[in-house]
């Protein structure tokens, strides 16, 4: 079984809903900072609460780019990712351009991704491939189109699409990224058990809206966490 910090280490915890509220992101930042979580992961008018929210914590804050569509031109996503990391974001969740990709526009959905990583300076950038709306040929092209790109990690959804993370999905862009990259698995991740399932089939990353209720899950499992200052 995977320890707790192992697991908690592995978690973007998300709210990257639109009547996200100030109260929302305090609470969401809470229970990333106390449970160490990789990331709190926000929309970018949320960026700069987070960061000073996490200022002296281990965990970061992950912004979306180009959220939730991908349709963005490449110029439009590298200033939004250059004000997210002026904003105190450490990683970027990219939306590739969908379209472009399904139009075979390849050079075109490159420079996109590019212009994230230039303007990312050096942090870490995922790009979100939007799985349930490609085929099995244009996943693998996705993942190496972003590896090109140098991008950091694949991303299989933004959670607001025709489906989420399938393990399946998940194995096909391990093998398409090798070891160089990270995964993300993203998308209807809401129990312990998914989450296992995605790391098994190769995910580094789990994006969830859940985090907490999957850590109270392993928790249960017989696991302990020293907390001097008692539950959240």
């Amino acid at each position: 079984m995977i320890s707790i910090e192992e697991l908690a280490g592995m978690i973007d915890h998300t709210n990257v809903q639109r009547d996200a509220t100030e109260a929302d992101i305090e609470l969401l930042c809470q229970e990333a900072d106390y449970y160490d979580f990789s990331c709190a992961c926000v929309t970018p008018t949320q960026a700069s609460l987070a960061s000073e929210l996490l200022e002296m914590s281990d965990t970061g804050v992950c912004v979306v780019i180009g959220f939730p569509f991908g349709v963005q031109t490449p110029h439009a996503k590298a200033f939004e990712a250059e004000e997210a990391v002026a904003n105190g974001a450490s990683e970027l969740d990219m939306v590739l351009n969908i379209g472009a990709l399904k139009s075979g526009q390849y050079p075109l959905v490159q420079a996109d991704i590019a212009a994230v990583v230039g303007a990312a300076r050096g942090h870490v950038v995922k790009v979100i491939l939007e799985t349930g709306l490609l085929t099995r040929d244009e996943k693998i092209t996705a993942c190496q189109l972003a590896r090109e790109a140098g991008a950091h990690y694949v991303k299989t959804s933004t959670g607001f699409g025709v489906s989420g993370a399938t393990v399946e999905d998940v194995r096909l862009m391990r093998e398409a990224v090798g070891m160089e990259m990270g995964v993300k698995a993203a998308g209807g991740i809401r129990d312990l058990e998914t989450a296992l399932a995605m790391i098994d089939a190769g995910a580094s990353k789990i994006g969830t809206s859940t985090g907490v209720q999957i850590m109270e899950e392993l928790l249960k499992q017989g696991e302990t966490k020293d907390d001097p200052l008692g539950p959240i």
